[in-house]
């Protein structure tokens, strides 16, 4: 199984592309879309869109996993990423990828096994479970690769629920 955990935002969007084969994990790409600041929103959005049409044709994810938004000061910040997340959601449907989300409790409950770990702790956890050699840089990578490993252990816990029955 392919996942691609993106960990959106309008000046850098996270990716990671992670290979499941059985109890194991596999990097297989991961890296960041950046946008100019300077630049209108809208030109921005398609960069985003583009960029994320373009890496969705070429690893041909079975799943895109999308951190939920989370957000407690900056409104006008909270905005302009839900707007890059809408078309990083339109990009997979488009691509008729289907797309999982999760809150960024249950990605540091999947990575760390603990949903109040801090940001330092789920780094090293993306770093040890990929066999990387370094913490992938910026955060928004590390981050984007979190979450494709909390969607690789929940469709595992799925898998393994489907085969037993349901039970």
């Amino acid at each position: 199984m392919r996942v691609m955990g993106i960990d959106p935002g309008i000046a850098i969007v996270g990716f990671g592309v992670v290979d499941r084969e059985g109890n194991r994990l596999k990097a297989v790409e991961y890296g960041s879309i950046q946008t100019e600041a300077g630049l209108p929103v809208p030109v921005r959005l398609r960069q985003i869109h583009e960029a994320c049409r373009t890496l969705f044709a070429l690893h041909r994810p079975d799943v895109v996993a999308v951190e939920q938004l989370f957000f407690q000061r900056n409104v006008t910040t909270a905005f302009t990423v839900g707007q890059a997340r809408g078309v990083i959601l339109l990009a997979a449907e488009q691509e008729g990828i289907p797309v999982t989300e999760y809150t960024p409790m249950q990605v540091k409950m999947a990575v760390t096994g603990y949903g109040q770990a801090q940001k330092k702790q789920v780094q090293e956890m993306v770093r040890i479970l990929l066999a990387l050699p370094g913490i992938p840089k910026p955060d928004d990578v590390a981050d984007a690769l979190a979450v494709a490993i909390c969607e690789a252990h929940s469709a595992g816990v799925r898998d393994h629920a489907a085969r037993k029955g349901g039970s």
